[in-house]
Formats: structure tokens, C-alpha cells, sequence
């Protein structure tokens, strides 16, 4: 998905010439997930997808290395950001991941799953997005970039 203010595609939040991170994106919803994937691919990511937490944590044991982080949607069918967290949490592999949560729900801190480094609301705001996923790997973002939500 291209975005008219995309903060990824400036070379200063690009990871170009460096290993590509690995980052597993969680939601249900097919437009919102793949989004989220082509930004990160153009930041210089690579993603993998899942559906929903429980594909999620089958792909995690699948996988030969642990992400680096894990953007998750709270609200989804079959399993759901908190069950996937609670689960999460007694793996000693995948504990230390850090996970950014995401929904539309606004979720108050008390409300938020256990092990959760960072919150964002959807509609998700590109520069918000793009700093914290840097935020995850110790990069750094341009702020040039005015700020646009993703839908």
C-alpha cells in the first residue's frame, strides 16, 4: 500500500545495507495486515503474517529465528491479543519479544495484555508507526515526515 506522506520511504528510516529484521504482524483483517507489511518492507523489514494469535504462535515455533518485535492486533477471532500475550509469556524464546499492540479500541493501561512495550490506536498514525517500530530495533526515524493514519 503506497501512502501520500509515507514516512518509510525516506533514507533516513530505511534499514538499507544492514541485515533485514524480522517482524511478525498480527491482525485479522487481510487490507490492514498487508499495509502494515508493504510499510515495513519498504523500511527495510522483513515480515511474516498471521491471522490471528494462535497461527501466530505456530509460526513462531516454525520460524529458525525469533523476530524482533511483534505488532499485534488485540481484537481478533479464534485467539485474541490477551491470549496470545498470556501464552506468549510462558515461552522462554518468545517472552523477550517485544510486541507492539495495536486496535481500535482505545485500551485503557490497566486493560492492556501483560508483556505489551507499546500501544498504538487505529486508525494508526504513520509517524507514531514508524518510530516505534525503530523504537524496537534502536534506529532512529526521520521527522521530516508530516504524519498521516493508516486506515
Amino acid at each position: 500500500m503506497s501512502s501520500p506522506c509515507d514516512p518509510c520511504d525516506a533514507e533516513e528510516t530505511s534499514l538499507r545495507g544492514e541485515t533485514r529484521p524480522l517482524v511478525l504482524v498480527v491482525d485479522d483483517d487481510d487490507a490492514i495486515r498487508e499495509a502494515l507489511s508493504d510499510l515495513l518492507d519498504a523500511a527495510g523489514f522483513d515480515t511474516v503474517t498471521a491471522r490471528d494469535g494462535l497461527d501466530a504462535l505456530k509460526l513462531l515455533t516454525a520460524l529458525p529465528t525469533a523476530p524482533a518485535f511483534i505488532l499485534l492486533d488485540l481484537m481478533m477471532p479464534v485467539m485474541d491479543g490477551w491470549a496470545f500475550c498470556d501464552t506468549r509469556r510462558k515461552s522462554r524464546t518468545f517472552s523477550e519479544v517485544p510486541v507492539i499492540a495495536i486496535s481500535a479500541t482505545e485500551i485503557s493501561e490497566s486493560n492492556r495484555p501483560a508483556g505489551v512495550d507499546a500501544f498504538l490506536a487505529k486508525p494508526i498514525d504513520l509517524d507514531k508507526f514508524a518510530r516505534l517500530t525503530f523504537r524496537m530495533i534502536g534506529r532512529t526515524v526521520d521527522r521530516r515526515r508530516p504524519s498521516t493514519p493508516l486506515h
